[in-house]
């Protein structure tokens, strides 16, 4: 029964062994690669990067000892390796199987007066391949274009048998296929996607560029788009961040204070860690300092923490943090903070998730800010912005990590409003930071609305921003109509 068991282990290892493809992030997705001996379709327009995915797909093989196979249909060995060699792509290891037409194709007139062109010419082309894939033995093996097969045959029909007699060849030889297609209205590739056991799709407009895998035969993987970019690096995924699959560490319910105990004793002692607090007022109003705070007080424990400004520049963030006593610049020396710059034309919300993860599971970040949603509404370019926010939000609190939310409201007196997106239902802790007009002067008050893991006061306390830091005050109980920013007052409103 034992030597059963013992036997049954190396075909279950072979059936689901994985090959990386060496693109940065599409392995994630595949989660963990393709499964080896398998043919796949790369399918994606001009321009999509089809090419730079298989020769990361090519060297990474070589990389790892294998031999890797180029069979080019359209663009000569040459064009490819120029091309490559802009990108930084080293060849060397990859041998090449040109069945792209040669300059003296056209000087050459070519009849057939009894035979068709593609019965005549198939079968040179068949033994080619045949013998190279004999003689190398190829573990990898990428084909570009798949399609130019279809001028070789004589009808659908054949194409389609002749597909697929090629790829179960190369796939019992051992190899892993990655091949492209050239889709168009008049020759769908159909048939193509079929018989893949794979399909992974590169789309690309003026806007973005994206990529999805709509079926992979025999393995799960994360479903969706998720945007890619290429640079002179190559390809790399920024995968769509699903909090649903991460695994919830222990959660600790300790307490970051502000280190204001007239702000702390407004809030109960702080906000908890993996909660998710929002900040919210009207420009000008103090939220950014206020989060900073936060930031200041866990940087005495040791802690790091990371703020990601849309809006703000970050040499201009250290000067006006330095006025009034936030430490900015010693906190990024000490390593206890950083500072990071978005522009949000520039990033995706997939590449910004990209970028958090990597600072919270690498570089242990325990706080996060994101100063602002309006500033991140701009990299989401039309998308739904509130599921983007509950993604990273859920996801950073399966990390136990504190998550504060700065929201800018556009009154700045009037009807009070948490937010412009309705995204107050994900926030355990909201703070609201207010103007209100007393006396013939301007006035900032600030409460707190809703804490989930404590009680709070429901009382507002009126607050300054001096060259001390923040300084806020006792409770005010003789006002009334300070959230529509016009309170009726008394002379002695005020507590002194």
């Amino acid at each position: 029964m034992v030597q059963e068991e013992k036997s049954s282990l190396p075909v279950l290892a072979q059936r689901l062994e994985r090959v990386p493809t060496g693109v940065a992030g599409l392995d994630e997705v595949l989660n963990g690669g393709l499964i080896a001996r398998r043919a796949y379709l790369l399918h994606g327009n001009p321009g999509s990067g089809k090419t730079t995915l298989g020769l990361h797909f090519l060297t990474t093989g070589v990389k790892q000892g294998e031999q890797a196979l180029f069979i080019t249909m359209g663009e000569s060995e040459q064009q490819i390796r120029n091309n490559a060699a802009v990108v930084g792509f080293d060849l060397a290891g990859i041998q090449f199987l040109d069945l792209a037409p040669s300059p003296d194709f056209f000087a050459e007139v070519q009849s057939y007066d009894i035979f068709s062109p593609s019965d005549v010419e198939r079968e040179p082309t068949t033994e080619r391949i045949t013998t190279e894939v004999e003689r190398l033995k190829p573990i990898r093996v990428f084909i570009d274009a798949m399609t130019h097969f279809r001028y070789l045959s004589n009808d659908d029909l054949q194409f389609r048998r002749q597909t697929h007699s090629f790829l179960r060849f190369l796939c019992d030889s051992g190899a892993t296929v990655l091949f492209t297609s050239e889709d168009s209205p008049s020759h769908p590739d159909n048939d193509l996607q079929y018989m893949s056991d794979g399909i992974i799709r590169l789309e690309h407009n003026h806007e973005r560029r994206t990529i999805s895998v709509t079926k992979l035969r025999g393995s799960d993987f994360v479903n969706g788009v998720h945007a890619y970019r290429l640079s002179d690096k190559g390809m790399e995924v920024f995968p769509r961040l699903l909090p649903s699959i991460e695994i919830k560490q222990e959660f600790t319910t300790s307490v970051i204070s502000s280190g204001i105990p007239e702000m702390d004793e407004l809030i109960h002692g702080g906000i908890e860690r993996g909660t998710i607090t929002m900040i919210t007022g009207p420009t000008g109003v103090g939220k950014t300092t206020l989060g900073m705070q936060f930031m200041k007080e866990a940087a005495g424990r040791g802690e790091r923490s990371v703020i990601y400004t849309f809006e703000e520049w970050t040499d201009m963030l250290v000067r006006r943090s330095s006025s009034i006593n936030i430490p900015i610049a010693s906190m990024i020396e000490r390593g206890t903070l950083s500072v990071v710059q978005i522009e949000p034309l520039r990033y995706t919300p997939d590449e910004f998730a990209r970028m958090v993860r990597k600072d919270v599971e690498e570089n242990g970040a325990s706080i996060v800010m994101i100063d602002s949603i309006s500033g991140y509404r701009l990299s989401v370019r039309g998308e739904d912005l509130l599921r983007h926010i509950h993604a990273i939000g859920k996801y950073l609190q399966s990390k136990n990590v504190a998550v504060i939310l700065i929201n800018e409201v556009d009154d700045i007196v009037g009807q009070f409003k948490v937010s412009d997106i309705a995204a107050s239902y994900m926030a355990d802790t909201i703070i609201f930071m207010r103007y209100l007009e007393l006396q013939g002067e301007l006035r900032r008050v600030v409460g707190v609305l809703k804490k989930r893991h404590s009680d709070f006061q429901k009382t507002l306390r009126e607050y300054e921003i001096t060259r001390y830091g923040l300084k806020v005050g006792k409770p005010l109980t003789k006002l009334r109509g300070v959230l529509l920013g016009v309170p009726e007052s008394s002379e002695d409103a005020i507590e002194e």
